[in-house]
């Protein structure tokens, strides 16, 4: 089953790119994959287990990790109502 994984990884250069396009050229049951260095998002499709991407693109030694998922809006509750501010009186000696 063809699958997208998306994962943040730590490049710095086309150096970086590189040694992530080695890896994944290796890599069985790769369809294609996009390197974006800007971003340092790396995109991979094909019949892959998003685990064993994540293990092959850390072999490059790159901090790597799944790409975080824009969460969607949750319905935001209304603040209760604030009280109003009480004075408090403070007793000098």
């Amino acid at each position: 089953m063809s699958q997208t994984v998306v994962l943040k990884v730590g490049m710095s250069c086309q150096g970086c790119v590189g040694a992530v396009k080695r890896v994944l050229g290796k890599m069985e049951g790769v369809e294609s994959y996009d390197i974006n260095l800007e971003e340092q998002k790396v995109t991979v499709k094909g019949n892959v287990q998003p685990e064993a991407v994540l293990q092959t693109v850390s072999k490059t030694g790159k901090k790597t990790s799944f790409w975080e998922a824009e969460a969607p809006a949750e319905p935001k509750t209304e603040p209760a109502p604030a009280k109003p501010a009480e004075s408090v009186a403070v007793a000098s000696s």
